[in-house]
């Protein structure tokens, strides 16, 4: 069953991406979710989900942490990461590239890009 991570410290963000996704349940997929870097780290290396969305600004291990581990230390390049954060600075999105994430995606977001996303590295 292919798994999504929703990390995002703020729980109506979370909530709003759980919601997003929903349908996507229908289909086998499981959502699990993280509201820090260390407990999001933790659930990655248990449960290998396929498609992560990533905040950047979190409590005990920032975004770009929690990419750099996963993909450059870890390298679980099958784990597909979006950072989907409030900061869309040029630097920050250079930053996310060079720590490794898929794709950058600034808030507020768009549901239906967001499940169109999921379906597509999901492959539904």
């Amino acid at each position: 069953m292919p798994t999504i991570l929703i990390v995002d410290d703020e729980p109506h963000i979370r909530m709003l991406l759980e919601q997003t996704l929903e349908d996507l349940e229908d289909e086998r997929v499981e959502i699990i979710t993280a509201d820090n870097g260390e407990d999001a780290l933790s659930l990655i290396v248990e449960n290998s989900p396929r498609l992560v969305f990533l905040d950047i600004m979190l409590p005990k291990m920032d975004g770009f942490e929690v990419c750099n581990k996963v993909k450059n230390e870890l390298k679980m390049k099958d784990v597909y990461i979006v950072m989907l954060t409030a900061k869309g600075q040029e630097f920050d999105i250079e930053k996310g590239k060079c720590v490794g994430a898929d794709l950058y995606m600034t808030k507020p977001f768009d549901p239906d890009a967001i499940v169109a996303k999921a379906r597509k590295v999901l492959g539904l």
